[in-house]
């Protein structure tokens, strides 16, 4: 067993919202479970359901804005900035901007549809 893994073509998350999700490390990509590392591109207009995950995240903004609303409290990352959410936070993302949010975010433990709890 190598003591390394190169990632040279991350999978990428089938989507319905135009989002573009290339996961380099975690569970979908190599079976990671401590965690995951994915590059995402969220369009204008874009937004998701509420959610209470059971990972931590940090979310690192390269371009754009990323909005975010955490326990009620609003917050707007811009590029060069980053967020760290605890696991259990109630939290909504969303890209109500002009232009596209290019951002990485990362989950400790990797990110999994079944630890996310989406609202409907």
């Amino acid at each position: 067993m190598k003591n390394y893994f190169h990632q040279s073509q991350p999978f990428v998350v089938p989507t319905t919202d135009g989002k573009l999700i290339e996961e380099h490390l975690g569970l979908a990509s190599n079976g990671e479970s401590r965690f995951s590392v994915a590059h995402m591109v969220a369009p204008p207009g874009w937004c998701e359901p509420h959610q209470t995950p059971q990972f931590d995240e940090v979310t690192i903004v390269i371009s754009g804005k990323k909005q975010i609303e955490i326990d009620g409290e609003l917050i707007i990352l811009s590029a060069g900035e980053s967020l760290f959410t605890k696991a259990g936070s109630r939290i909504k993302y969303s890209n109500p901007f002009e232009e596209p949010a290019n951002y990485w975010s990362i989950c400790m433990p990797a990110f999994s549809i079944d630890a996310v709890n989406r609202e409907e």
